[in-house]
């Protein structure tokens, strides 16, 4: 599959791309800035063992594959989302973005208006098939793909097709096991729980991932 990160020169982006490409997925790493993006997807492609390819491109040009990942900073997403509308329309459009403040030594959930980032960036694509997902996978070990990550993944979106289909594709990384999370609507939780672990990981020197007790598993 060809798989587009927008905003994927930052850690989560760059550890999803070396992740899917281990897959043998064709992944375009975009950045608002091409140069940049040619930068980071050059180091990236060197580290041995990927089946498929990264490349460095613009946001633009990322939009432009099969199915979509959103890794920007939060408050830019919106307006990021908005001007590719054209590019996406019709798309799947995968929402990693966490809306968090630090206060003091704390991280904080930021309540958007719209619910959930992922509610907004549904907002301004309305021809798009939204999904958020990932939100508490550690980056690093999301990166580290020659072995498993072991994370539930909580998977929502309004549209049941589009939420299939990325799970389907989020079971494929070993020991990820991705769980229905229902309508867009309960995006807001999942992605506010973000703070709690990374506030777990500060205060335990840990890097900690959900799972769900109390589900038969296969």
């Amino acid at each position: 599959m060809q798989i587009g990160v927008v905003g994927g020169t930052g850690a989560a982006g760059s550890s999803l791309a070396l992740r899917l490409a281990s897959l043998g997925h064709d992944v375009f790493l975009g950045s608002r800035t091409v140069e940049r993006a040619r930068e980071v997807s050059t180091g990236l492609s060197s580290t041995r063992g990927l089946l498929g390819t990264i490349e460095g491109v613009s946001n633009f040009d990322a939009a432009g594959a099969e199915l979509v990942f959103f890794c920007t900073p939060w408050d830019g997403t919106q307006s990021t989302a908005a001007s590719l509308a054209n590019e996406l329309a019709g798309k799947i459009v995968v929402s990693l973005v966490n809306a968090l403040i630090k206060v003091g030594a704390e991280m904080q959930p930021i309540f958007l208006a719209r619910g959930s980032v992922a509610q907004s960036i549904q907002a301004v694509l309305p021809n798009s098939f939204v999904v958020s997902a990932l939100h508490h996978v550690p980056a690093r070990e999301l990166g580290e793909f020659r072995r498993p990550v072991e994370s539930d993944v909580l998977v929502c979106s309004d549209h049941e097709d589009a939420r299939t289909k990325v799970m389907e594709l989020l079971d494929t990384v070993p020991g990820l096991v991705s769980l229905d999370g229902g309508s867009l609507a309960n995006s807001g939780a999942v992605e506010a729980m973000t703070a709690v672990l990374i506030n777990l990981n500060i205060k335990y020197k840990a890097r900690t991932a959900l799972r769900i007790t109390g589900l038969k598993r296969n």
